[in-house]
């Protein structure tokens, strides 16, 4: 087996460790222990039924929008984003995300209003990296680069 998926391997057996022992000695309900639980098996649908605090509920959406990122449904996984920000605005993963989206349908669209879409990827890249100055460098780069960044 290779050294890195050893790697990973102990690192997942390492947060399931962890996350069972915390389940286990942090007070919470039942009901915020069973949405945990539904969360770390990445059953998200289920978690977000029973989940009732808007940051954790936050990062349930966010995920959701990753699963409909990676299967191609960005029109949804926008939604999922737009979701995720109106209960925390701090996520800039999620404005990353919302611009990366943006900047690949500039190169699948029409010309007329790739511009538009140039724009609205500028807006949520300058909202993650300020968020997060030092993260998201390519993303810096390319503002630069084409002199969006103030």
């Amino acid at each position: 087996m290779p050294r890195s998926r050893i790697n990973a391997n102990f690192i997942d057996k390492t947060f399931s460790i962890v996350a069972n022992i915390l389940l286990r000695i942090i007070p919470t309900t039942l009901g915020e222990k069973e949405a945990f639980t539904y969360y770390r098996d990445g059953n998200y649908y289920e978690a977000m039924r029973l989940e009732i605090d808007p940051y954790d509920r936050s990062y349930i959406l966010y995920n959701i929008g990753l699963i409909h990122t990676s299967n191609g449904e960005h029109t949804k996984a926008l939604e999922y984003y737009f979701r995720a920000l109106e209960r925390n605005p701090f996520l800039p993963q999620a404005f990353n995300n919302m611009a990366v989206i943006c900047h690949y349908a500039i190169r699948q669209g029409d010309s007329e209003i790739a511009e538009a879409w140039f724009e609205q990827a500028t807006e949520y890249w300058k909202q993650a990296i300020a968020l997060t100055p030092g993260n998201y460098i390519e993303a810096h780069n390319w503002l630069k680069i084409t002199r969006r960044f103030e």
